[in-house]
């Protein structure tokens, strides 16, 4: 006969047990594939399947701190004690994306999905659609640096999408990543990629958490622990330790005495704004972050063309310097520009010129030369052709497009798109397609001024050694003239790739510049003095005039969210120690339809959060080693304000001989 214990199913059963070479300090599974990302104490991240297949391991090189997957499971967020949130592709550990958001190490990590479909003001399912590949071929790709083998580049290699793939992936469905750091401060990113906010704990006044008083506190040497964003999007839950002061006059000159609750706290913020404005900062993020994307291409592209450049321009200095030395040495007072004119006019060849054409240069120097500045003129070329003037043009329509949008001032000034910006920003942009185009013109007179004097200089060698010459290309003797005077000591290529720190501003013919300011009145450049600046300083203009623009979303959300509740869950020891004392957490949101009709609410506000906190024996040594369970905080100040607590909260004894390292609730579909 049967028991019930033996018809009991074991909830849990070991798989597998392998060791590692390092203590693993965070796992985080996928949330669609068998995967387990671990980081171990070294601070290596390891991706394992199920079986203990290992994919992959990666080092950054700092100390990683915190980690999450995204909602999709095709990347890995990972946090660093330097400040920065690095992204990286579940397929290979590839470094797709980093950024600098905060400037301590990176607590706690939290990445959620809005799982509804974007829908507009009537309900309608709203597609949003991206017309930038009705008019252009795909986004060009980052130059790679000539002699850097195929996946050396460190950002994309030329048979890899997986960043493209990656990035357009997570546009389809609106996300959001949070990142917590141990000074307090959060950081908003849609996709990952586009900074959406930042707010510090430190700044907000909350409620009396006690009954019987009015007032307001605000907390002193907060530290997060973890972060959760709810399923709609619409709260924020914090989990920090710190100081809870009353905010006054009198408290302030407490507060370094150590005055307060010092303990681990709740916070519950409104982040509604993601959700009332998902429509507009979805479209705004995606076409920031294909800009930014760009952006790189372009900058990328520039440190390309002038390492080419200066490499070949250095190979010439390096063979035609050697000429002044020789006209010195035999007792000439000119420049070797004057001795090429004087034998360019017909003149007996002077000494130190023959030596140095015949003996110095030769017939193969002169080709070779010839070669590395003709032929990174042509590299220089296709970089433009093939990346920097596509990434260019794709921009000014990317930011054409957001021009449209801010103009919408009923939908879009909400998020923060300011019309006067993006205008400013569309104008950088169309000034920066003049410069490459001017560029291009610059270039390939110069590289044909190049081309032409190494013909005449190849002939006036064969001439001085008395071989034939038939085979050999025509010249222009008028532009030998010419780059002799302009060309031969001046670099205008690199005056215009390189951002010098001296404003080296370009001399433009007076009727040009009075033909630009007439241009004003039919449409032109606000700014007439476009054509006084380099192509580096005009890509630099552009990129700041980006920032600012999309900097003002940046500050409009951030004003937005707000605190609503704080929760006191227990005291701390007060010692310093307290604030790098472990505490395991976890909170949770569960779908709860019940719940939602009961409270006379919404489906979307049918979410029901969990707290899960173990309580230090030091906080209540009558109930040591004990894990307590919140349920309905993000609810709470609802029913509060109609008299009533729907907080519910439970305490689970952990069997004696056991200690509590980690928890996280899990449900059971039924």
């Amino acid at each position: 006969m049967e028991t019930d214990e033996d018809q009991r199913v074991i909830p849990f059963q070991l798989q597998f047990d392998k060791p590692v070479a390092s203590q693993i300090k965070i796992a985080e599974w996928n949330p669609e594939k068998d995967l387990l990302a671990m980081v171990t104490e070294d601070s290596k991240i390891l991706l394992h399947r199920f079986n203990w297949q290992r994919l992959w391991t990666i080092s950054p090189g700092r100390c990683i701190t915190s980690l999450c997957w995204r909602p999709d499971g095709k990347a890995i967020a990972v946090g660093l004690e330097d400040g920065t949130v690095s992204l990286h592709d579940v397929e290979n550990g590839k470094l797709l994306r980093s950024l600098k958001s905060h400037t301590v190490a990176v607590v706690c990590l939290n990445w959620e999905e809005d799982g509804h479909l974007i829908r507009d003001d009537n309900g309608n399912i709203s597609t949003y659609e991206d017309r930038t590949s009705r008019f252009f071929p795909p986004a060009p790709r980052v130059p790679r640096m000539p002699g850097v083998v195929s996946g050396d580049t460190g950002f994309m290699d030329d048979n890899e999408d997986s960043f493209r793939e990656l990035s357009n992936s997570s546009h389809q469905r609106f996300n959001i990543l949070c990142s917590g750091d141990k000074d307090g401060s959060i950081c908003f990113s849609i996709f990952g990629i586009f900074p959406i906010g930042k707010i510090n704990i430190h700044k907000f006044c909350f409620p009396t958490p006690l009954v019987g008083t009015q007032a307001t506190y605000r907390l002193l040497n907060a530290s997060i622990y973890k972060v959760a964003l709810s399923k709609d999007l619409c709260h924020l839950i914090v989990m920090c330790s710190g100081e809870l002061i009353e905010d006054n006059d009198a408290s302030r000159d407490r507060r370094t005495a150590g005055h307060g609750m010092h303990g681990l706290h709740s916070l519950m913020l409104d982040t509604s704004i993601f959700w009332k404005r998902k429509n507009e900062l979805h479209q705004v993020a995606q076409q920031a972050s294909n800009i930014e994307d760009l952006t790189e291409v372009i900058r990328a592209s520039l440190s390309v063309m002038c390492k080419q450049w200066s490499d070949a321009m250095h190979t010439f200095r390096e063979k035609f310097d050697p000429l002044s030395t020789l006209i010195i040495d035999h007792g000439l007072d000119s420049s070797p520009q004057e001795e090429f004119l004087s034998l360019l006019g017909g003149a007996r060849t002077s000494p130190p010129v023959h030596q140095f054409l015949v003996n110095s240069l030769g017939e193969v120097g002169a080709k070779r030369v010839s070669k590395v500045v003709c032929g990174a003129g042509k590299e220089l070329q296709l970089i433009v052709l093939n990346h920097l003037q596509p990434a260019a043009e794709i921009i000014g329509f990317r930011m054409g497009e957001l021009r449209g949008l801010s103009r919408w001032r009923a939908r879009y000034q909400g998020v923060g798109l300011d019309e006067t910006l993006i205008n400013n920003a569309t104008e950088k942009a169309g000034m920066l397609l003049v410069q490459v185009e001017r560029f291009m013109r610059v270039l390939s007179s110069v590289v044909q001024q190049f081309s032409n004097f190494f013909n005449w200089l190849l002939k006036c060698i064969k001439l001085l050694m008395s071989e034939p010459s038939d085979q050999l290309l025509p010249y222009n003797s008028e532009l030998a003239v010419i780059f002799l005077k302009f060309l031969y000591d001046q670099d205008p290529v690199r005056k215009l790739l390189e951002l010098s720190e001296a404003d080296c501003d370009i001399e433009i013919e007076l009727e040009t510049m009075q033909r630009v300011k007439e241009l004003v009145h039919f449409g032109g450049f606000l700014d007439c003095e476009y054509l006084r600046r380099t192509l580096a300083k005009e890509f630099q203009q552009m990129e700041s005039s980006f920032k600012e623009a999309f900097l003002m979303p940046f500050s409009t959300i951030s004003e937005k969210i707000l605190c609503e509740n704080l929760l006191p869950l227990f005291s701390l020891p007060s010692s310093p120690a307290s604030t790098s004392f472990p505490v395991p957490t976890s909170i949770s949101y569960y779908e709860d339809s019940s719940y939602a009709m009961s409270s006379n609410q919404t489906s979307q506000s049918s979410f029901i959060d969990y707290i899960s906190f173990q309580i230090p024996e030091e906080s209540f040594p009558e109930i040591a080693n004990c894990i307590g369970i919140a349920r309905g905080f993000m609810n709470d100040l609802i029913s509060v304000k109609k008299g009533y607590s729907s907080l519910e909260a439970v305490l689970l004894g952990v069997p004696d001989g056991y200690h509590c390292v980690d928890l996280s609730l899990y449900k059971v579909k039924t």
